[in-house]
């Protein structure tokens, strides 16, 4: 190590120890998330069980707003499935009026299978009302605060996901993944029916729950070399193999074939994945995300979730990676406005 990378070490050794209690994740880029010798001593173990025990903590105080029948169902899978969410008509009307209009869209590819988002904007909002309605609904926010944890408004996007568009290898999405080390929120609402031969969403049913299998499985992960796994894993999103499914006493992973106005609400913090497609074909969904730092003990205090700054979240975020893509990565890149699915 050179006098000058010595020099920086030290000057961030205080940041570093200061996002131990955050979401931060990533193995390779952290050189105390992924320090072999303090995980070791169960450095890592311990933040997945305190993030754990936080979440199960602030999940309990939000319960009572939640159904009942949804909160077993979560509790029991780690996902809730809500069919014929919308009255026929009214889901009828909503679609159209989302997928007949061209808005500002962005599109990212992974093996071969691009992703197209368009954000749930002040615009789309004030354009499809039945949209902003859906969104207001307190039954399906209290949902999505429980699972969550967090009283915090998600954020909603338009999003259209074209399977084998052409080469590009694997889609690594479809690899069996947690998101991160804690609890985190995903929706859908599927604007068309998805079959096995489109790609679902599969889950590992009840791996959300962190159990003891879970916990030793996490240990050994947290003592590979980052740079000798793949680059998702390294990064904190922890790829699982059958076998470690296995070791974990889960089930299989099962893919779940949906008609239309169905919203599906998981933890991604269990183990899932965009099912393989053995056809070219697209799905469509209001796709919503909720992740925080886990180891906050209060459930809201989120500014950013007040009414008229939470629908333009989207923007602004887009708008800070694109400032910053030459710190933070390859933004999504715009490609004008599209409808939905357009090709």
């Amino acid at each position: 190590m050179t006098f000058v990378s010595r020099a920086k070490a030290i000057a961030l050794a205080p940041i570093h120890a200061l996002q131990l209690a955050t979401s931060a994740k990533s193995f390779l880029d952290h050189p105390l998330i992924g320090s072999q010798r303090l995980n070791r001593m169960g450095l890592h173990r311990a933040r997945v069980r305190i993030a754990d025990k936080m979440c199960r903590w602030r999940r309990r105080r939000l319960a009572r707003h939640v159904r009942p029948e949804w909160r077993e169902a979560f509790d029991r899978d780690g996902f809730v499935v809500i069919e014929n969410l919308l009255p026929a008509d009214e889901f009828a009307a909503m679609r159209q009026a989302i997928l007949e209009h061209e808005w500002p869209a962005r599109e990212m590819q992974q093996g071969d299978a691009i992703t197209r988002r368009i954000a749930v904007d002040p615009e789309m909002l004030a354009a499809v009302p039945a949209l902003l309605r859906l969104l207001d609904r307190a039954d399906l926010n209290a949902l999505f605060h429980y699972v969550a944890s967090f009283r915090t408004t998600p954020l909603h996007y338009i999003q259209t996901i074209v399977s084998k568009c052409g080469e590009g290898g694997a889609d690594p999405q479809q690899q069996i993944h947690a998101d991160s080390f804690h609890a985190s929120m995903k929706a859908w609402l599927f604007l068309r029916p998805v079959a096995q031969e489109d790609g679902p969403f599969t889950y590992v049913r009840g791996s959300h729950r962190f159990t003891p299998e879970r916990l030793d499985w996490e240990q050994r992960r947290s003592l590979a070399d980052p740079h000798s796994i793949d680059r998702l894993s390294a990064r904190g999103s922890p790829r699982a193999t059958a076998d470690d499914l296995a070791q974990m006493e889960l089930p299989e992973p099962e893919g779940l074939a949906l008609p239309e106005n169905t919203l599906v609400v998981a933890d991604t913090g269990g183990f899932h994945a965009r099912g393989a497609a053995s056809r070219p074909g697209e799905r469509v969904e209001l796709w919503s995300y909720s992740r925080r730092n886990p180891f906050l003990p209060w459930l809201g205090g989120d500014l950013l979730s007040l009414p008229g700054l939470a629908e333009r979240r989207v923007a602004w975020l887009w708008a800070f990676r694109d400032r910053f893509e030459k710190y933070l990565g390859p933004s999504w890149p715009k490609v004008g406005k599209r409808r939905p699915t357009d090709d």
